[in-house]
């Protein structure tokens, strides 16, 4: 499962509700210019692994970053060499992908040793996508290597950052420069305007077969869209007079199994689809059961603030109960347990006309508007025979309101957000959900000073 970092320098006044991520940064350089340790550092911790995808010459690793009211996926890449090998070039092949998935591009640089040869050739490479470029000045350990860096607007790709991964210096300039490009929280809200749903999972579980099914069962295709993913083709279909976009993604290998090149950032490709869609489609091969990578891939849904629906494929191959498979299923998603589950098989189109519906009734909770009063008058019930208490003091909860949809957002007033455990945190969450449903999407909880 993802796993969400916040950087070392942000006091966190939510109290452990990460915003939803805007947008991909991808790092990228020569070798041994310090990429993974200012990954590290952005993160915030040591070793802040989220997926292990084996490359040819070293493990790639992904995380979600939190900054201000941006969080953004950020993917460290493979040091771009001189020489190119049979292994520096599939090295070369992964970036390449790592840059066209990018929303951001950071290109680290070593600011104690100056502009190289070498970075110029990349940065020529990194002007021809025409992508936002931010180039972090790595190793600014001291005054002298911090006015050096800027040297490096000689390569004309875009903004220079001044920074030490090894002490943390310059980190938040950087952050703040990465979040100019990233977009606003509403920005293409009239682009989807349509609900969008994502058919994500493990390869070979069924997906392109769902997908084609679902196309072919009384079902009008309006348009092919051309689809921002390298492999995907957004297709907009009607279903009983509503019309959604159905976003088709590369399967993801489990841990070990990635080849290289372009299939190795097939995560990239779904956290893209994850990044547009409002409901994942989670393809799950029944007769395998539930995989640990299918836990990993529902984790990412969850960590986007995405709403889900579980779909078992492959149930013509399964001889059990589908209720007692389908809470089986739904007891190691426990961090989702309100994901609706259900049985399908693409192939005989047994109960493919629940699929639609079940993704429609998710995009329709999600969303869902509280009015004020009446999530202040639940509030009140919920908290007369119940005290939240943390490091000896009451957390007193004044007043609540849902301030956002997509994912339902909601802002409680404390007297003191540091006193906000995780066991308050879902409570509210756990009584909003009984009173109120919000089935299938992840909802955001957050806490404001009520003095502030």
């Amino acid at each position: 499962m993802n796993a969400t970092s916040k950087h070392p320098d942000f006091e966190d006044v939510t109290a452990g509700a990460p915003a939803a991520p805007r947008g991909i940064v991808a790092l990228v350089g020569r070798p041994n210019v310090g990429k993974s340790s200012l990954f590290n550092r952005l993160l915030g911790q040591r070793q802040a692994v989220v997926e292990d995808v084996p490359g040819t010459t070293r493990d790639r690793v992904y995380g979600v970053v939190e900054w201000q009211d941006f969080a953004f996926s950020i993917a460290d890449t493979g040091g771009i060499a001189e020489e190119r090998d049979e292994l520096a070039e599939s090295v070369f092949e992964q970036v390449q992908a790592a840059i066209a998935e990018a929303t951001v591009i950071v290109f680290v640089v070593d600011a104690a040793a100056g502009i190289a040869p070498h970075d110029e050739e990349i940065a020529g490479l990194l002007r021809n996508t025409r992508k936002p470029v931010v180039v972090a000045g790595n190793k600014a350990d001291n005054q002298h290597t911090h006015l050096q860096s800027y040297e490096f607007y000689a390569l004309g790709v875009g903004e220079v950052v001044s920074v030490s991964a090894l002490h943390g210096l310059g980190t938040g300039d950087l952050l703040d420069a990465i979040c100019t490009h990233l977009p606003k929280a509403d920005d293409g809200a009239a682009a989807q305007e349509l609900p969008q749903f994502a058919i994500v999972g493990r390869p070979n579980v069924g997906k392109s077969a769902l997908l084609n099914s679902l196309l072919g069962h009384e079902r009008t295709i309006v348009s092919d869209l051309p689809g921002t993913t390298r492999d995907a083709i957004d297709t907009v279909v009607t279903y009983d007079e509503n019309t959604a976009v159905l976003i088709d993604t590369a399967g993801i290998r489990r841990r070990g199994r990635v080849q290289h090149g372009v299939e190795s950032h097939s995560v990239l490709r779904t956290l893209r689809a994850l990044e547009r869609c409002n409901v994942a489609l989670l393809v799950v091969d029944a007769a395998e059961g539930l995989t640990a990578q299918d836990v990993h891939i529902a984790g990412y849904v969850n960590d986007a603030y995405k709403g889900l629906v579980v779909v078992l494929n492959k149930w013509d191959l399964v001889d059990e109960d589908a209720g007692e498979f389908k809470l089986a299923v739904q007891s190691r998603l426990r961090w989702m347990p309100h994901a609706p589950c259900i049985v399908i098989s693409a192939q005989t189109g047994y109960h493919l006309a629940h699929v639609l519906p079940a993704a429609l009734q998710v995009y329709a909770e999600r969303s869902r508007r509280i009015a004020t009063g009446e999530l202040n008058r639940a509030l009140r019930a919920w908290l007369a025979n119940r005290t939240l208490s943390s490091k000896r003091r009451r957390l007193n909860v004044y007043y609540a309101s849902q301030v956002d949809i997509h994912p339902p957002t909601f802002v409680f007033s404390v007297n003191d957000p540091s006193l906000v455990h995780f066991s308050h945190y879902r409570f509210l969450e756990n009584s909003i959900r009984r009173q109120f449903g919000f089935d299938g999407t992840p909802l955001r909880l957050l806490f404001k000073d009520h003095h502030g």
